[in-house]
C-alpha cells in the first residue's frame, strides 16, 4: 500500500542530496533509495508526500528515518533569531536530519574524507555490489559481520585509496566490540566522539557526521571546508546563541545554503 501524509518541512531533494547520505537517486520527481534491508520510492506534491508500496512496519521505519516526529517549523523559528540563518532556513526549509544505520554511516563518512559526492557514491556502490547481499531492488550495504576479515587488498577494486585501511580498522574494531556502535546511543556527544575517534582515520569531522546523521545527536556540529569558511566569515566571534542545542540542524541549513551562495563567504 502507499503511505500518504502531509508534511510542510519536507523536501526530498534538499534532504537526500545535501551531503548526509549517498544511496538515493531521483528520476522524474520520484526518489529511490536503499537503507538497511529496506527499499523506498517516494515523491512529493505540494505538502503531500507519498511513500510507495510499503506496509505498516515499513511506514514506522521510514517515519523514524526521515525524523517525521520532530517539529522542524519550531526549530526554524528558533534559528531565525539569527539574520543569516533566517534566510538560510527560508530557502532550505525542507531539510531534515536523517536517522541512518550507524555502521553504514560510519563507513560512508570514512569514505567521504577528502572526496567529492560523485566519487563517494561510486565507492559506496562498488562496496555494496562487491560485499552486500543482493535483493530484487538492488544491493544492501554490507554489515560489519559480512566484512569480517576484510583486508585493504580485498577492497582494492573499490578504488577507495588510503581510505581502505581505515575501513578495515573500523570493521575490526566494531566486530571485536572495541567500538560498540549500539552503546553510543546512550553516551553524550563528547564521549561518543572520543570513542569513534579510536578508529584510524576518524577525526572530529567524521565523528560528528556519524553522531549527527546516525545517532541524531543534534548538538554535533561537523566542520568541513564549507562550514569552516562560513563560520569564519559570518560568525568570527562564535556561533549565535540560537544554535545552542540544535547545532547540527543549523549546520545543515548553513552548509546547503552557502554551497548554493558561495559569494556570501568569498574573500
Amino acid at each position: 500500500m502507499d503511505y500518504i501524509f502531509e508534511c510542510k518541512n519536507f523536501d526530498p531533494r534538499q534532504i537526500l542530496f545535501c551531503g548526509q547520505c549517498f544511496r538515493w537517486t531521483e528520476s522524474d520527481g520520484v526518489y529511490s533509495g536503499i537503507v538497511g534491508d529496506k527499499f523506498l520510492r517516494l515523491s512529493k506534491s505540494g505538502d503531500t508526500v507519498t511513500f510507495y508500496n510499503i506496509d505498516e512496519t515499513d511506514a514506522v521505519f521510514w517515519q523514524d528515518y526521515f525524523d517525521l516526529d520532530t517539529d522542524y517549523g519550531k526549530i526554524i523559528e528558533t534559528l531565525s533569531d539569527d539574520m543569516f540563518l533566517r534566510e538560510a532556513c527560508k530557502e532550505k526549509s525542507g531539510i531534515r536530519v536523517l536517522r541512518q544505520p550507524p555502521f553504514e554511516t560510519l563507513i560512508s563518512f570514512i569514505i567521504s574524507q577528502n572526496n567529492n559526492i560523485k566519487r563517494i557514491t561510486g565507492i559506496i556502490s562498488r562496496l555494496c555490489e562487491s560485499f552486500g547481499r543482493k535483493k530484487d531492488f538492488g544491493y544492501m550495504f554490507p554489515t560489519a559481520k559480512e566484512l569480517d576479515g576484510i583486508t585493504a587488498e580485498d577492497l582494492a577494486p573499490l578504488r577507495a585509496g588510503f581510505r581502505a585501511k581505515y575501513i578495515v580498522d573500523a570493521v575490526e574494531k566494531v566486530n571485536s566490540g572495541e567500538v560498540d556502535l549500539d552503546a553510543l546511543y546512550d553516551m553524550d556527544s563528547d564521549a561518543a566522539r572520543e570513542k569513534l575517534k579510536t578508529i584510524k582515520g576518524v577525526g572530529d569531522k567524521v565523528a560528528d557526521c556519524v553522531l549527527l546523521f546516525a545517532y541524531h545527536k543534534i548538538d554535533a556540529f561537523p566542520r568541513d571546508v564549507w562550514i569552516k569558511r562560513a563560520t569564519a566569515a559570518l560568525y568570527p566571534d562564535g556561533l549565535p546563541e540560537c544554535f545552542c542545542g540544535v547545532e547540527g540542524i543549523a549546520q545543515q541549513y548553513l552548509f546547503d545554503y552557502v554551497r548554493t551562495h558561495p559569494e556570501l563567504i568569498s574573500e
